[in-house]
């Protein structure tokens, strides 16, 4: 049965809703293509030059990011560091209520947002509405919270906080921080992702600029801006949230400064098997674990297994492996009707064609260095409109036991692909377990609870989930990482409120040059 479009998803249509919601963020064509305005020095202004975007679910055009220079770039920093110093001083409930006021309207154009991440960076609707309602959801209760957060005596940080976030969360990573940033007293500034995400940010910063709050949206070359946002003295924090290369990259040249740091990187999560049996609960874990393709810091992309145990898990572990459903996030049959829902998907494309080729070259370097292939899956069959393009778009492959030099080993794929380590003795799991020098999470399946404690010690992860997964988690639970994973203090719950504001008698919790501390997980 043919596919198409489902009934008024076509971009032309949600651009169209967007432009309407907020049309002070959007500004002139150019080549046919709408040109997004920067939100610089406290106003919607049409300055960068424009660079095409295009879309991971098709490969079309989707809009223009202006990309500032680093003089621009220095002004808006300038601008923001004065509208901090009026913030700071603004009343807490004063600052509350703008925020309740910003976060009314982001729910009124929930499915909007919802509708624009669709788009931009290929998440199924259900995973899209789940990024929007987590920020939104998470706010609202440190709205509720900040009052005993800011009890004793925590004030905000002596410059604006300078946010560079990866693509793949939007809303329920990036817009959630900054909105809790500015409850606890901060101007912030946050930095477009340049490969997906451009428009949801436009069109919830503009909601956030009427309710009054000192947020500045920029765009641009990481490279021509990294001094600005990260070095600029009048900066109070960083916060990233990216990847090991550019990661290292904000930590180096934070090198000679104090100023306070939130530093996620990426990390092997591996979840481990040991003397276990209760295989149906491990696959209803595993198929939810390939949802968004594994773009995820918290996805699990290594197993670990006991070799007893390899033929049990296999047999478990394949079927799910292929009935994970992917393609085209908003095709649908003839006989759709709206109001009906959009299709069911645990992913859609990856974020480029370009990171999907990477992915593929990948996997054949290992396969043609040793590693055994146990599943290709194939494009043929998935939900496609006629004629799409699908450069974008990679099936799941599980590898057995990759070579050494294979950067699956030791390096998260950031996609579906899962590598399996067979493993003798608890020694060689650990080992296997803690390949990336430091991780975000890690699981262990094991039907001896006590057993899994033990080992869970000695895992270089964060947070160890016994016969579940681990995830970044909501609202009072924190979040961090351990070796290369993580620099500078952690967050989640009082965690980020504290990582944000200075004050109190303990030392922050988190990975610094002088120390480490953790918090019970």
């Amino acid at each position: 049965m043919a596919l198409r479009l489902a009934d008024d998803t076509a971009w032309t249509d949600i651009l169209a809703r967007a432009v309407a919601v907020t049309p002070e963020a959007f500004g002139a064509e150019v080549d046919g293509v709408t040109t997004l305005h920067n939100l610089v020095e406290g106003q919607w202004r049409a300055v960068g030059q424009p660079a095409a975007v295009r879309t991971p679910v098709d490969d079309t055009v989707l809009i223009n990011l202006p990309r500032l220079d680093a003089t621009t770039a220095r002004a808006a920093v300038a601008h923001a560091a004065a509208a901090h110093r009026t913030w700071a001083r603004t009343p807490l409930a004063d600052r509350k209520a703008r925020v309740a006021e910003a976060l009314d309207s982001l729910t009124a154009h929930r499915d909007l947002l919802a509708l624009l991440l669709v788009w931009e960076i290929g998440k199924p609707w259900r995973l899209a509405c789940a990024d929007v309602d987590r920020a939104l959801d998470g706010v609202r209760w440190y709205a509720d919270e900040i009052d005993r957060m800011l009890a004793d005596g925590r004030e905000p940080l002596p410059g604006p906080v300078s946010n560079i976030a990866s693509w793949n969360y939007p809303m329920s990573v990036l817009v959630h921080a900054e909105l809790v940033q500015l409850l606890a007293g901060n101007a912030v500034i946050a930095k477009t992702p340049s490969q997906g995400g451009a428009v949801c940010l436009t069109v919830a910063h503009a909601l956030m600029h009427r309710a009054g709050l000192p947020a500045t949206l920029i765009s641009g070359s990481g490279g021509e801006l990294s001094e600005v946002l990260v070095r600029a003295p009048e900066i109070g924090a960083v916060a990233f949230v990216g990847g090991r290369s550019n990661g290292g990259k904000v930590a180096a040249a934070l090198l000679d400064s104090d100023k306070r740091h939130l530093i996620e990187q990426e990390g092997l999560n591996a979840w481990g098997i040991w003397n276990f049996s209760q295989w149906d609960l491990l696959a209803a874990h595993l198929r939810k674990g390939f949802e968004y393709g594994k773009q995820r810091c918290t996805a699990y992309p290594r197993f670990v297994v006991q070799r007893d145990l390899v033929d049990e898990f296999l047999d478990m572990y394949l079927p799910v492996v292929r009935s994970v459903r992917f393609g085209h996030p908003l095709a649908v049959g003839d006989d759709w009707a709206a109001g009906d829902p959009l299709p069911e998907l645990d992913f859609g494309p990856l974020i480029s064609a370009a990171k999907a080729d990477e992915l593929r070259r990948t996997v054949d370097e290992a396969v043609r260095g040793g590693a055994i292939p146990l599943h290709r899956g194939k494009l043929t069959g998935a939900p496609f409109l006629p004629g799409q393009d699908t450069s974008a778009y990679v099936a799941p492959s599980v590898l057995l036991a990759p070579p050494g030099r294979s950067r699956l080993m030791h390096a998260e794929p950031f996609g579906p692909v899962d590598t399996i380590v067979v493993v003798d003795t608890t020694d060689e799991l650990l080992a296997a377990m803690n390949a990336s020098n430091g991780a975000l999470v890690a699981s262990l399946a094991c039907d001896d609870t006590d057993e899994a404690g033990k080992l869970a010690v000695d895992l270089q992860a964060f947070k160890v989930g016994i016969n579940r997964p681990r995830s970044r988690g909501d609202r009072d639970e924190p979040f961090g990482g351990r070796g290369a994973s993580w620099k500078g203090a952690f967050v989640g719950g009082d965690l980020l409120v504290q990582a944000v504001t200075v004050g109190g008698d303990s030392r922050l919790y988190g990975n610094f040059p002088d120390y480490n501390r953790y918090p019970t997980t």
